[in-house]
């Protein structure tokens, strides 16, 4: 089995330290490299072509989030699995929206923080758990309030295929290439779906997609 190829970014030494110390002490994991800011995260990347970029959120310069979307709309085959301390479900619909492929917080423990690689090499959406709480939460709400629809019986069959996929994060291109179709044909199912659900940016694909378990967020 092929080793699982990680990118370290992260503005603190120690933290990057730690962190490579606990991925090198995994026998499938291999880190090819580590970055002190977005931008240098985004030239790595395409250097290195790593399957996954741990990415920490808030540093100087080009912040995680403005470098997960470049790193998407260039390297499409490279994952983002955001790594911060800011326990905030905007922050986290926003880094998804913008194509990470999860969000966990730096008191995670070990085995979470190697548990949510696994599910974001296996195409999962990873976040943590105070967060898994806090969407539940809200969806609960949403069912008391009357505000769930039965929307989704009206999707096509390729429309809730792409539903899934923006939600996980992939481009037009991306989405286009798996299921044989134009970028353009992904766009105008992409606008259909989200006129039938009443969702109107790919945050709120994401937050739809995750209340109803149509991605995987956990191993």
């Amino acid at each position: 089995m092929a080793n699982l190829r990680v990118l370290i970014a992260d503005d603190h030494v120690v933290v990057r330290a730690g962190i490579r110390l606990l991925l090198d002490s995994q026998e499938d994991i291999e880190v090819v490299g580590e970055a002190k800011d977005g931008v240098e995260a985004v030239a790595r990347t395409r250097e290195l072509a790593p399957d996954i970029v741990l990415m920490d959120v808030a540093m100087a310069g080009l912040t995680g989030l403005e470098a997960t979307r470049e790193i998407r709309q260039a390297n499409p085959d490279t994952r983002v699995l955001m790594l911060t301390m800011h326990d905030d479900e905007e922050y986290f619909f926003q880094a998804v929206s913008l194509g990470a492929s999860g969000y966990i917080l730096k008191e995670a423990s070990p085995d979470e923080v190697i548990s949510a690689l696994r599910i974001v090499s296996r195409g999962g959406v990873a976040f943590h758990p105070s967060l898994g709480r806090k969407l539940l939460d809200d969806y609960l709400h949403r069912v008391e309030a009357g505000e769930e629809s039965t929307s989704y019986r009206l999707l096509t069959e390729r429309e809730r295929e792409i539903l899934r996929m923006t939600a996980e994060g992939r481009s037009a291109r991306e989405t286009g290439g798996i299921l044989g179709l134009s970028p353009r044909t992904v766009e105008r199912h992409r606008a259909n779906l989200m006129e039938k659900l009443g969702l109107h940016n790919r945050s709120e694909v994401v937050q739809y997609a995750i209340r109803k378990g149509l991605i995987s967020t956990h191993s």
